[in-house]
């Protein structure tokens, strides 16, 4: 048994010793791996593949088999001359924003996410690059809107509103673009111009309140496939209110008009500016349960500054998490600035109706105004009625900046803030509606 024994394992390492030796080394195993996945080529062939692989040359010879951030086929206008076209318009919103100061902490983010999307072969948008998964993270899913209304509202102080309540009435006048451009997108559609559906059209006429983040809530409920195109079109004229409500506003208005003087009324206490807020979301709650996601938001940031007793959070609110958010958003939707996803005619229909309802909300506010002005009581001036529109707190310095050109002790900043805050709530119902609708 012994021998046995012995003789067995005698065989096995002797079986061993002769697999061992048969088997290749490591640094030969690996160096034959080598061989076969890389070879030498000769170094004008590795120029060749070098410049083949340039920016340059994908705008001059665009690849034929290239595919866009959702995997579709691009024209090659898209892939070349719509990219060149994007590329020039970013830096005129770069321009707009460092030399013109138009909202830059908005505009840069979305121009420079602009810029990157339209990088050829890197597709920084699509669903694996960084500019895709930021869009995916927190605006196709309503997020960001979310957290963004969160800091408006600790930003937001109720008081002009609540001393002055009718002001409030020019924030739901100003709602007159939005529904007023859903009636003429559904003309168009009946006419043929355009192929909007209801659901559509009501998101593309939300762009009229001037709210990035209602328009985005909306567009995800209501036409998924327009969010990025009414994203861009809602934040591009949020960031241009400085261009485009001021021929507006003086066209609508005297000299003597937009020189009227508005004092506040009376003071408000700390106990209305805790049940404001709550008392709003609780007749949202019942009546419009659809708007509360961003009513709720809104008035919780509020809630948080006005209670004073959390200020580490109101302070969050307020700085840091607004500002990463913003800077999210911004990328997110410069990723929508991609050639092949502006560059076609539904975008384009999109940003002339919503540049409509812009206007048409602008002067809505301002005539508003106006008519108040026919009846007893004290003079508004009908300047503050173009922050009707939700754009906060864009709009209200607008108005001040147009009343202080005709009356330079005419401060309007705190009056105008009064409708600004209602056009936010104005704008969030009207989503609210628009979705109990058409959903």
């Amino acid at each position: 048994m012994k021998s046995f024994v012995i003789k067995l394992l005698a065989l096995m390492l002797f079986s061993f010793g002769a697999l061992h030796a048969s088997a290749p080394a490591p640094t030969e195993a690996l160096s034959a791996h080598q061989e076969e996945t890389y070879k030498t080529k000769p170094f004008t062939e590795m120029v060749g593949g070098f410049l083949k692989s340039t920016g340059i040359n994908a705008l001059i010879n665009p690849d034929p088999n290239e595919k866009n951030a959702h995997g579709e086929d691009m024209s090659n206008f898209h892939k070349s001359w719509g990219r060149v076209l994007m590329i020039l318009l970013t830096f005129f919103l770069f321009w707009l924003a460092i030399r013109k100061g138009f909202e830059p902490l908005l505009l840069l983010p979305i121009a420079f996410g602009g810029l990157l999307a339209n990088i050829p072969v890197a597709n920084i948008a699509g669903a694996h690059g960084f500019l895709g998964v930021i869009y995916n993270m927190g605006l196709s899913n309503e997020m960001f809107p979310i957290i963004i209304f969160m800091g408006v509202g600790a930003m937001t102080d109720f008081g002009p509103l609540l001393s002055n309540p009718k002001t409030a009435l020019l924030g739901g006048a100003a709602q007159f673009g939005i529904f007023g451009t859903l009636v003429g997108a559904v003309a168009l559609s009946q006419m043929g111009f355009v192929d909007f559906t209801l659901q559509q059209a009501s998101a593309i006429s939300i762009i009229g309140g001037a709210d990035g983040p209602t328009s985005i809530f909306i567009a995800t409920k209501l036409a998924p496939e327009l969010l990025g195109a009414i994203a861009v079109a809602s934040y591009s004229y949020m960031a241009m209110v400085p261009i485009i409500q001021p021929p507006i506003m003086k066209a609508l208005t005297t000299d003597a008009e937009r020189k009227i003087k508005m004092t506040t009324l009376r003071h408000v206490s700390r106990l209305e500016k805790l049940v404001f807020p709550v008392m709003v979301l609780s007749l949202a709650i019942l009546v419009l349960p659809e708007s509360t996601p961003l009513i709720g938001a809104f008035m919780f940031g509020n809630f948080l500054k006005e209670s004073g007793v959390v200020e580490r959070l109101n302070d969050t609110l307020q700085n840091a998490l607004i500002n990463i958010v913003t800077i999210f958003l911004g990328l997110g939707v410069g990723s929508k600035l991609a050639a092949d996803q502006f560059l076609v005619p539904d975008t384009m229909f999109i940003m002339a109706l919503g540049i409509i309802a812009f206007s048409v909300g602008t002067a809505a506010g301002v005539i508003m105004a106006k008519i108040m002005n026919l009846f007893p009581g004290h003079k508004i001036n009908p300047l503050i009625g173009s922050a009707g529109v939700s754009a906060v707190p864009m709009a209200a310095r607008v108005s001040n900046k147009v009343g202080m050109e005709y009356d330079r002790s005419n401060m309007l900043l705190m009056h105008a803030m009064g409708p600004n805050v209602a056009g936010v709530i104005g704008s969030a119902v009207a989503a609210g509606v628009l979705i109990s609708l058409f959903q």
